[in-house]
């Protein structure tokens, strides 16, 4: 028996997908304006979809339009201007629009056989990306779902490299008896650094942390005293952008005291390190383009939907060593492939929307947008920081704001107040020990009047606290 509906088939396509593209519409109408925090919770939506396998078939364009009015509700606005609460980007058109194409397409983007289209997008994106962050050339980049991956990559290429330079092939031998690999980061370490370092078998528990500065940036000579004591080269996972302050380690000096000591420097530079496509910003990640290995996300500060990050390391044997696999019916030559660059057989044509976006925006146009978030951030510390009872506790120095209210109650009680306002969402975090609101801003879409509603929205939140409101 035929259990399929009408919409299912190819012309049906074409009447569900209108519908799906007006609803989207709808949503993007809207969001400059919606509430920002979600409207309807967890609880609500789980109760509205749950129940049993349907019996019988429904309707496409009904079920896109179910899922629209109950999930819709139930998201947060971070695609649009006044959402602040972690370091997410929107969407730039170009590239949502492309990853609509991507959808419909649905390519398996692992190989020039099983995508030409993917695989040539892939390399000419690789060098564009190249390009715009000022790296190596021959570096090679992967394009994986984000920087927790992208670190995941960057340190199998470096736990390849330094294994191999004491004869050890860990691909084919494993860990069990191999030689001593050393990993050292900050005290400031990001935790999908050692997510990936827990992963990838190294432990994260054996991670030698150095000392950082108190805008949490690693400290030069706390990283050569480490190396000296210790004469086995090491993995020095250095960071761009502290995910509270915004502070950069010091990229020139780290490189040349781990060249010295014969190691591997890995940057985890999820948003940070697009600094290097700003000249007005590059001077705080300088040496960064030294590096062995760097992960970013482009579904950060680039704007293009979730997700996508990107694995760049500049020793492209390494990557292909710790990550290819090998069949009869995969291909076999050294040639650029997509898939042996990231940890994905199955993959999506993830270049496409950042193709999308770095041809809609250009070099320019990539410059300005970072450089309009980091003002952004000074103008909403400049805002507060006469305001009585608010500290802005970091140096600006990127797109990353800290501030505290009064003390650490009343700072995260004004999170809560000012998602639950609607008027846009902020996160709370702990720094040096004590609370503080974390600002970031990454959106496009996001403009001066946003910041100022924002700024507006913690005197109100605060104001409120204090008189009982």
């Amino acid at each position: 028996m035929d259990h399929s509906t009408a919409s299912d088939s190819f012309d049906g396509a074409h009447i569900v997908l209108r519908r799906a593209a007006e609803l989207a519409m709808e949503y993007l109408r809207d969001l400059p304006d919606r509430h920002v925090d979600a409207i309807t919770g967890y609880d609500e939506v789980l109760d509205l979809l749950s129940g049993p396998v349907p019996e019988h078939a429904t309707d496409a364009v009904a079920v896109v339009q179910r899922l629209a009015a109950i999930l819709g509700p139930a998201t947060i606005a971070s695609a649009g201007p006044r959402y602040f609460g972690l370091v997410v980007g929107g969407s730039l058109p170009a590239a949502l629009a492309a990853d609509w194409l991507v959808s419909t397409w649905d390519q398996t983007a692992y190989s020039r056989m099983s995508s030409p289209a993917g695989a040539a997008v892939d390399a000419v994106t690789e060098q564009w990306i190249l390009q715009v962050l000022g790296l190596p050339t021959e570096a090679t980049v992967g394009f994986v779902t984000g920087a927790t991956a992208g670190n995941t990559v960057g340190l199998l290429a470096a736990r390849h490299v330094l294994l191999q330079r004491q004869g050890w092939d860990v691909e084919a031998d494993g860990l069990t008896q191999a030689p001593r690999v050393r990993v050292i980061a900050g005290d400031e370490v990001h935790p999908s650094v050692l997510q990936a370092i827990q992963m990838i078998g190294l432990g994260a528990r054996l991670v030698e942390r150095v000392a950082v500065d108190d805008q949490g940036a690693m400290r030069a000579d706390a990283l050569a005293d480490a190396l000296a004591a210790d004469p086995t080269p090491a993995i020095v996972c250095a960071q761009v952008g502290n995910v509270n302050s915004g502070a950069c380690d010091p990229m020139a000096q780290i490189v040349d005291l781990t060249r010295e000591h014969g190691g591997w420097v890995h940057v985890d530079g999820a948003f940070g390190l697009w600094a290097q496509a700003s000249p007005r910003l590059s001077e705080l990640v300088a040496g960064v383009e030294r590096a062995d290995s760097w992960s970013t996300d482009a579904h950060k500060w680039l704007n293009v939907p979730y997700d996508c990050g990107l694995s760049i390391v500049n020793h492209p044997d390494a990557a292909r060593a710790a990550l290819g696999a090998t069949t009869s019916y995969l291909p076999t030559s050294t040639a650029r492939e997509p898939g042996v660059l990231v940890p994905e057989m199955s993959r999506r044509s993830r270049a496409v929307p950042v193709y999308a976006a770095l041809a809609s925006l250009g070099r320019p146009g990539v410059q300005a947008l970072i450089e309009r978030c980091c003002d952004h951030a000074r103008r909403l510390a400049d805002a507060v920081r006469d305001d009585a009872g608010f500290i802005v506790c970091n140096d600006v120095v990127l797109n990353q704001v800290l501030v505290r209210v009064d003390d650490d109650e009343t700072t995260w009680q004004v999170c809560e107040h000012v998602r639950h306002s609607g008027e846009a969402w902020v996160a709370g975090t702990v720094w040096h020990s004590r609370a503080a609101v974390r600002v970031s801003f990454s959106n496009w879409a996001t403009t001066d009047d946003d910041v100022d509603r924002l700024a507006n929205a913690l005197r109100d939140a605060a104001t409120a606290l204090r008189t009982g409101g």
